[in-house]
């Protein structure tokens, strides 16, 4: 076991704080997975026995966000603790960072890594990156954010285009492979270009079960960030053209097999009961991509908006012995939470030397009944904020559907859904609750109060095109 600092070896020697040991820390994120595409989430052919199993041996939240409608300002969230446009991670015009980005997460973010690290924690990150791309720029490699450990592409699947591609490809449920060509690394080393997309599930799999098994002794943090289900779809001999949902289905019943590889190593090495894992997607479902893409269930619209469907994910926490087994949690969480919550579970404390949007939510991990202070949950599209939530209330203030769709519409006075009676945002009650906009509208200018401008990552993009 790496060297614990001396206020974490004191928090495991006090009763009744956190473990007896610090925990290992797991978290799986999938790429454009949708809120109805599990089985556990209501999917009626999609099969997903392992993430059921995790939802039934843990907690399943039912309002569970990411922070960003698309993936790089989303991840960013995750691993920072904050809104994108805190750091930089968030444009209205460059939503996402290209291949050709100069830009990354900046140098002075603490990521989950850098403070489990400081903690004698070992850190891998396996799968998916896009928060840089260091073949155009080292500083933006997971390695210079706290990872001690990386296999996977620096960014997404798509983004390594031949010239002449056809466009139907993107939305092809069965795509030649041929017309792709991402880069595979370890560490900083390319190891091959183009990659096997088909082999990639598998191969990330035994990456991330050759980590969890190399640090057994612990503490660790494997971050597992999967390539799927975002679009081309590429599955494994074993898994293609198995299931009734089509390639899609094959690829998240794949996804499903690799998130039960980890689960059973830490069975199997005696590390389940002082390990907590979570489950969550970067954003909605790419829903221009027809079968291609997956389903936001009866929520609405999908990737690229801030419609539910766009950024209310599903959310599974496990933790055997700490983490009531079978429990629903209807209350508001985000994946800004996790860092907050893991820095408890770690015993230590999140940066104070920053304003940070998540909060703890062992609370709610630990106990089925627990509650926790939350302020307004605001949806961000690039720099702008669209909507907001406070309690049941949602109200947007403006409206965009997610792809090919008009200009942005404002909306003045916002629209307002209740989202406990009516999920699929179907019916505006605006006009019956003006005082609940009033609430909403004064928690949204304390929260913009707080958000100062920043040099913007993403912008580099125009740099590097030019």
């Amino acid at each position: 076991m790496k060297k614990l600092s001396a206020l974490a070896a004191l928090c495991f020697l006090i009763p009744g704080l956190v473990s007896a040991a610090p925990p290992n820390i797991v978290i799986i994120l999938a790429d454009d997975l949708g809120y109805g595409d599990l089985g556990c989430y209501g999917h009626p052919t999609i099969r997903t026995p392992n993430l059921d199993r995790m939802a039934a041996e843990g907690m399943r939240f039912t309002d569970f966000y990411v922070a960003a409608e698309v993936c790089t300002p989303s991840r960013a969230a995750l691993l920072t603790g904050r809104y994108p446009i805190r750091s930089g991670m968030a444009h209205n015009q460059f939503r996402v960072l290209r291949r050709e980005s100069l830009g990354h997460l900046p140098d002075d973010e603490i990521t989950i890594a850098a403070l489990l690290k400081k903690q004698g924690y070992a850190t891998g990150a396996v799968g998916k990156w896009h928060l840089g791309n260091w073949m155009n720029n080292p500083a933006g490699h997971p390695m210079k954010h706290g990872f001690d450990f990386y296999f996977g592409l620096p960014h997404s699947n798509d983004m390594n285009g031949v010239p002449g591609k056809p466009k139907g490809e993107d939305n092809s449920t069965d795509p030649d492979a041929k017309w792709w060509q991402p880069p595979l690394f370890e560490g900083q080393k390319l190891l091959e270009q183009p990659t096997d997309q088909t082999q990639l599930t598998r191969r990330y799999a035994e990456k991330s079960v050759q980590f969890i098994r190399s640090h057994k002794g612990g503490p660790f943090f494997l971050y597992f960030a999967s390539t799927f289900p975002h679009t081309p779809l590429f599955a494994s001999e074993k898994f293609r053209n198995k299931t009734p949902r089509g390639r899609y289905g094959d690829v998240v019943e794949e996804l499903d097999w690799a998130v039960g590889q980890i689960l059973d190593t830490l069975r199997s090495e005696g590390l389940d009961k002082n390990t907590f894992v979570f489950f969550t997607s970067d954003n909605g479902p790419w829903l221009i991509r027809g079968l291609a893409g997956g389903s936001a269930g009866l929520l609405r619209d999908g990737k690229g908006s801030t419609w539910e469907g766009g950024m209310r994910e599903p959310g599974i926490a496990w933790w055997p012995g700490k983490i009531p087994a079978g429990k629903v949690c209807h209350e508001v969480a985000t994946t800004m939470d996790l860092l907050p919550t893991i820095a408890k579970f770690a015993g230590t404390n999140a940066p104070k030397d920053r304003d940070l949007d998540g909060v703890d939510i062992a609370p709610l991990l630990t106990n089925a009944e627990g509650t926790v202070k939350r302020e307004a949950f605001c949806y961000y599209r690039g720099t702008e904020l669209f909507a907001a939530r406070l309690g049941p209330w949602k109200a947007h203030f403006i409206t965009q559907a997610a792809y090919g769709a008009p200009k942005p519409e404002p909306h003045d006075p916002p629209l307002l859904f209740n989202l406990e009676a009516d999920p699929g945002e179907s019916f505006d009650v605006s006009a019956e609750h003006p005082e609940v906009i009033a609430k909403i509208k004064a928690a949204v200018e304390k929260h913009q109060a707080t958000v100062k401008p920043v040099k913007n990552q993403l912008i580099e993009t125009v740099a590097a095109k030019k």
